[in-house]
């Protein structure tokens, strides 16, 4: 078996492996409802790199979920059912978790861009367990 092949194999097991990390996560979080907050979340992202409050690491780690979303190709296509248009939630919900608590609640909610109602939601995803003021 030639070094291409084995790659290819190699590369196969890791992809599915990622459609099932997806799978697993759709059940631990409500991917649905964190689709409908990306572009919440999108915003948010942008006004935490603008923020000088926001240290260097967390800015970084800002600008790699905005660099997520904003990429054409995602690591799931859209055209595979279900787990094709979740990948962007899981991005958020993961650059959610490691952004916000860094940098806290409060930073949240002064640069939340959406509704009250889905603050909490939010920040339940972060980990904060906060609720909002």
């Amino acid at each position: 078996m030639g070094w291409l092949a084995l790659m290819l194999i190699v590369l196969a097991v890791v992809y599915g492996g990622l459609i099932v990390a997806i799978a697993i996560g759709s059940r631990q979080w409500d991917l649905r409802l964190i689709a409908k907050l990306v572009p919440h979340c999108a915003v948010l992202f942008k006004r935490l790199l603008s923020d000088p409050r926001v240290s260097t690491a967390w800015k970084v780690a800002s600008a790699l979920t905005l660099v997520y979303l904003a990429f054409p190709f995602d690591l799931v296509p859209d055209f595979i059912p279900v787990a094709g248009h979740l990948d962007d939630a899981v991005a958020v919900a993961l650059g959610l978790r490691v952004v916000l608590r860094g940098c806290g609640p409060e930073l949240l909610r002064e640069h939340w861009p959406g509704p009250e109602s889905s603050l909490a939601v939010v920040l339940r995803l972060a980990g904060t367990g906060s609720s909002p003021a």
